[in-house]
């Protein structure tokens, strides 16, 4: 069984933010899996089926952001998940709008969602995936960058990326993470994206 965590804030006035893109891919693979993320378990809303003929629950933590990891630690307990079938799905600023990128393992960055993964689970060993939500310009505030609803433009962009990133997920259960990385980590990614530290 695979435990697909995407990170978010659960109140409404998040839900079309930039911020809010790990909880929109769980939205696309619950639909593609047709399963139903709403039973209120380990501090999160989760849905258990099948996608890409694997089983797997989605997850997405109602702790808000920043305590992410506490809702990932319990749920990788109570459906006694290994580490290694974990995957985490987050908001990428230092990547641009339209890509994304698949890791095995590596760094939080400045992402406080993944940062309270990490610590939560005591390692950096866990797959994920960063949807890209950086502009072409510098921003002055990173968070007002994150928490603010997305323009038109920019979530006809989001659909098409979350879109692949499904493709992706699917690819990752049925092939393996290395497939998945071979194919889809070829994209333009910013010049500044920082290298994931192992």
């Amino acid at each position: 069984m695979r435990l697909i965590v995407g990170l978010g804030n659960p109140d409404p006035e998040y839900q079309w933010t930039p911020h809010n893109l790990g909880f929109l891919a769980v939205d696309e693979l619950a639909n593609r899996g047709a399963i139903r993320v709403e039973r209120p378990e380990g501090k999160a809303l989760v849905g258990r089926g099948k996608i890409a003929g694997k089983e797997v629950v989605l997850a997405k933590p109602q702790t808000y952001m920043n305590l992410s990891g506490i809702s990932v630690r319990e749920l990788l307990s109570k459906y006694e998940v290994e580490q290694d079938d974990l995957l985490v799905i987050w908001d990428e600023v230092q990547l641009l709008w339209g890509t994304f990128r698949i890791h095995p393992e590596g760094s939080a960055g400045s992402h406080n969602g993944a940062k309270s993964v990490i610590s939560a689970l005591g390692t950096q060993k866990f797959a994920r995936l960063r949807l890209g939500c950086g502009p072409e310009h510098p921003v002055t505030s990173r968070k007002e960058h994150v928490l603010r609803p997305m323009k038109k433009a920019e979530l006809k962009v989001a659909a098409e990326m979350i879109a692949d990133a499904g493709d992706a997920v699917e690819m990752m259960l049925e092939k393996g993470i290395e497939a998945a990385m071979t194919k889809y980590n070829r994209r333009k990614a910013s010049e500044d994206e920082p290298e994931e530290k192992k």
